[in-house]
């Protein structure tokens, strides 16, 4: 069994190679670019009006027909996003990207507004209903509905795919990798529990949210979200303004570090600008996943009134998740000093969640230690319960809406397999399964780019 796990584990890290490789990361910015550019720039010119639809619809009731409140399908799609990824994935970044890694998630992230922006536009374009009247959408449907008869069966096998590793993504980086950092963190703090109660607890858990549905999750996501995210900022803002005098060196290492070779942090050396650039795209995807694709198959449920206004969501999506926490998370690793206590072999640069713990206890002590454990908890519950619904939608596609409660099962019962399995083995195999849904949902945006141009003038420039 062991040679196994090892072989599977370098076909995942040989294939990542490629998916978050030169070609395909030539693929990720073009593609974002082309979005920037066929949007004009949608990301900028609209932010506002993202940020006043997302405020504006916390009170207004809307009058579609759909199963969640905007609001509650964006925090849905952030409680899906903002996970380990925001704080494990981001000091994993720092380890075998160097600060360097930070600064290409950012231009990841400015591009990835834009991406993220079409495909949900894109999906609320061909979103249709299933049997049970539930609004259902994503790639499969673009490109099932959007391609000419006589490429369907061409549509059919890229949405078979997208479908498949939806799945896959839902069982592994989103639920079994998410329960490995809960375990993770849970077993530092609090030792004496066993790994498997903490596996039954939170299956329990999340069996009392997803058995409700889409409609419980939303509701449940909409109040997780905010207040998860709120924890996680205020103390990340007393951690800085305590070392406020270290922020300008954070923010010149992290720059100086994106255009240089050997860009070394914590004691890491060989660090190549390939490499910043490699580790920066492939965090920011896993944390915000844009170009990923999963997002609209949440927000085809919203019963916003005007369903391609959705889309600005998805820019307000990237941005908080990214911009906002991703950078929160590297600056108080940068300035707390925990690098040193890395180089010193206090840490080794393997346990990036211990990283992560040690950069807020060595500011706030035990506070610290109880903030981002809570905080880490939140986030990986919030996103285990977010892809649910992803996950869902892809089988539904796949077996029918008479299957879903299979599929919720499987769902709860893969919780407990971050408990019992490495770590190492889900990070890689989350990263195949990202890059690889990647590929049909990427091409969707290229061959529909005249749809996002159409709908983007039509219901979209407009907005003030």
């Amino acid at each position: 069994m062991g040679a196994f796990l090892t072989n599977l584990d370098e076909f995942f890290v040989t294939s990542t190679g490629f998916l978050f490789g030169p070609v395909m990361l030539i693929v990720f910015f073009g593609t974002g670019i082309l979005m920037t550019i066929v949007t004009r720039g949608v990301q900028f010119r609209k932010f506002g009006a993202a940020v006043k639809e997302v405020v504006g619809n916390l009170r207004r009731k809307e009058t579609g027909d759909g199963q969640l409140k905007p609001f509650q399908a964006l925090a849905t799609a952030l409680s899906s996003c903002v996970g380990n990824g925001n704080v494990v994935g981001v000091a994993a970044a720092l380890v075998s990207g160097g600060p360097g890694a930070i600064f290409w998630m950012w231009i990841a992230s400015i591009t990835g507004m834009a991406t993220k922006y079409s495909e949900i536009l894109l999906a609320m374009h061909y979103r249709e209903k299933d049997d049970k009247g539930i609004w259902r959408g994503g790639v499969m449907y673009i490109l099932t509905r959007g391609m000419k008869d006589n490429v369907k069966w061409l549509a059919r096998i890229l949405g078979g795919i997208f479908a498949v590793c939806c799945v896959l993504v839902s069982f592994i980086s989103c639920n079994a990798v998410q329960s490995s950092s809960i375990a993770g963190v849970l077993g530092t703090t609090l030792p004496s529990v066993p790994s498997y109660a903490w596996g039954i607890l939170f299956c329990v858990l999340s069996a009392l949210v997803i058995m409700g549905g889409v409609k419980k999750i939303g509701t449940v996501c909409s109040v997780l979200t905010p207040v998860m995210a709120l924890i996680y900022v205020v103390f990340g803002i007393i951690i800085l303004v305590i070392n406020f005098n270290a922020i300008p060196g954070a923010f010149a290492l992290i720059f100086s570090s994106a255009f240089s070779s050997d860009a070394a942090w914590g004691g890491v050396t060989g660090i190549t600008i390939k490499t910043a650039i490699s580790k920066g795209v492939t965090r920011g995807v896993f944390s915000n996943e844009a170009g990923v694709g999963g997002a609209p198959l949440v927000h085809v449920t919203s019963d916003i009134a005007v369903p391609a206004k959705q889309s600005l969501y998805g820019i307000v999506e990237v941005f908080f998740d990214t911009i906002i926490i991703c950078t929160f998370t590297a600056l108080v690793i940068l300035v707390s000093g925990v690098g040193e206590v890395v180089a010193g072999g206090g840490i080794p640069v393997t346990e990036t969640a211990q990283i992560s713990n040690t950069a807020w206890t060595m500011t706030l002590g035990t506070v610290g230690d109880i903030v981002v454990t809570v905080c880490l908890v939140l986030f990986c519950f919030s996103t285990t319960i977010g892809w649910e619904t992803y996950g869902e939608a892809a089988w539904q596609y796949m077996f029918g809406s008479r299957s879903i409660i299979a599929f919720r099962v499987l769902h709860v019962a893969m919780t407990f397999l971050g408990f019992v399995l490495s770590a190492q083995i889900l990070w890689d195999a989350a990263d195949f399964c990202n890059g690889v849904m990647c590929i049909p949902n990427l091409l969707s945006l290229i061959l529909f780019a005249g749809v996002i141009a159409k709908d983007t003038k039509k219901y979209i420039d407009p907005l003030s």
